[in-house]
């Protein structure tokens, strides 16, 4: 009988061989951009209600410890604080998606590995190589049954980016490759995420990033205290894939998770946002605010918004209708094509300060959101690329007009390194002054360099 290696052992045998000198020069830039973006999306995440009840709650659950929560510096346990900041960058829907899975993968990873950073010793080159690992990882796992998950009512973040963490984790831990397998198999039973909260407008999926950070841990600290957990996690009879995608007929390709490890590297189809709502409507956004203002287009006079979209989207951001034109909270409104491009449309931007409650009860953004329309176009590509069109009837008859072949912030249509420090800027104005950004963007430009990590929350 020829013995195979599992799945996880792959994984964790290629984990346990990379160093930060086979990572890519691009893939460590884009890392250490990721680090910047999801600490100013944390810092903007525990300013709003949602990010204070998460703190409030993590500190009652946890015994005080040496790890901070972003944005008041509490300190609590290791999970409890990469917990808190891993949740906290979701509360604006803005954080950083790899296409083709639509996993968040960013956050947990780095919230992970900083609240590791305060228990141990983490050099720069070590945050910057388990988070590009971590970020793989996730990646990876995500694309063995693209779409099937969110159509079925799970979060793909809730689901992967648990196993990100793990072999992140595990990595800064120092576990082999042995321990790594039975962490990946412990990880398995953490990782879940539902997305009923759409129905309603509830901030469950919030939680999900949170959860994988703290999931993620968890599993690499019982492995490596002696805990066992199935090898067979993702390829199993019972494992991750059969349990959540029954249907015999889906699309699986375990392939996806092993095959040129260490030379194609999957993260790099992810998208950093430039707005802070559901990435698959981005390209509408974009389309609809340049729209705005190359034609001068005043919201009173439009008369119809068209949208062709992928037949995937639709249950994820268009429908139901009644739920979509009238956002019940602002969580609702950021998974609402129809209303996301009536407010962009109406206020000429969709930043920071999107979906308040002002504008979710504004009676002409209500009004132009049931002016919007879609239909499933097969044309447009299914999960791996976020392609959108909007076509604007005014009242007068005139039409005009835009295609987004490829959503801005992805590697086709990357966003500017001003971009990003622009967006950092703003979410982390709340708790950092001018001066304060600086020193904190230096530090992580240049986070190669440090010896030591914990300085970044210092």
């Amino acid at each position: 009988m020829v013995y195979q290696l599992s799945l996880s052992k792959e994984l964790a045998t290629w984990v346990c061989g990379t160093g930060f000198e086979d990572l890519p020069q691009d893939v460590v830039a884009a890392t250490k951009l990721r680090v910047l973006d999801v600490i100013g999306l944390a810092l903007a995440g525990a300013e709003t209600d949602f990010g204070r009840s998460v703190r409030d709650a993590a500190l009652a659950m946890a015994s005080p410890g040496p790890c901070r929560i972003l944005g008041t510096g509490d300190r609590a346990g290791v999970t409890a604080a990469a917990f808190a900041n891993g949740a906290f960058p979701q509360a604006l829907e803005f954080d950083d998606t790899h296409v083709e899975s639509i996993v968040h993968m960013s956050s947990p990873a780095v919230a992970a590995a900083l609240a590791l950073s305060e228990i141990g010793s983490v050099t720069g080159r070590d945050l910057i190589t388990a988070v590009a690992i971590g970020n793989e990882i996730s990646c990876r796992v995500g694309s063995v049954s693209s779409g099937e998950l969110h159509r079925r009512g799970f979060h793909p973040t809730g689901l992967f980016a648990p196993f990100g963490v793990t072999y992140l984790a595990a990595r800064l831990l120092g576990l082999d490759a042995d321990a790594m397998e039975r962490a990946a198999g412990i990880c398995g039973s953490f990782a879940a995420g539902l997305l009923e909260c759409w129905v309603d407008g509830t901030q469950s999926k919030f939680l999900h990033s949170g959860w994988a950070a703290q999931s993620g841990l968890m599993a690499a600290f019982l492995a490596r205290a002696g805990t066992t957990g199935p090898a067979q996690v993702f390829e199993g009879r019972f494992g991750l894939f059969a349990a959540h995608v029954q249907d015999p007929q889906a699309h699986r390709d375990f392939s996806r998770i092993g095959k040129g490890l260490g030379t194609h590297w999957e993260s790099r189809n992810s998208s950093f946002k430039p707005f802070p709502a559901a990435h698959v409507i981005h390209p509408y956004i974009s389309a609809v605010l340049r729209l705005r203002n190359q034609h001068g287009i005043d919201p009173r006079d439009v008369e119809r918004i068209e949208c062709p979209v992928a037949s995937f989207i639709v249950g994820i951001v268009c429908e139901p209708t009644s739920e979509k034109w009238t956002p019940a909270s602002d969580s609702h409104g950021r998974v609402s094509l129809q209303y996301s491009v009536a407010e962009a449309l109406y206020r000429g931007e969709l930043g920071k300060d999107a979906y308040r409650t002002e504008s979710l009860r504004h009676p002409e953004i209500l009004a132009l959101a049931r002016r919007v329309d879609y239909y499933a176009d097969p044309h447009f590509p299914g999960p791996g690329r976020f392609k959108g069109a909007v076509k604007i009837t005014l009242k007068n008859g005139r039409t005009v007009e835009e295609v987004e072949e490829y959503n801005r912030g992805s590697a086709e249509n990357p966003m500017t390194y001003e971009e990003l420090r622009a967006k950092f800027d703003a979410n982390a104005s709340g708790f950092l002054d001018a001066a304060a950004r600086d020193r904190l963007a230096d530090e992580i430009m240049q986070l190669e360099q440090l010896p030591d990590t914990s300085v970044l929350l210092a």
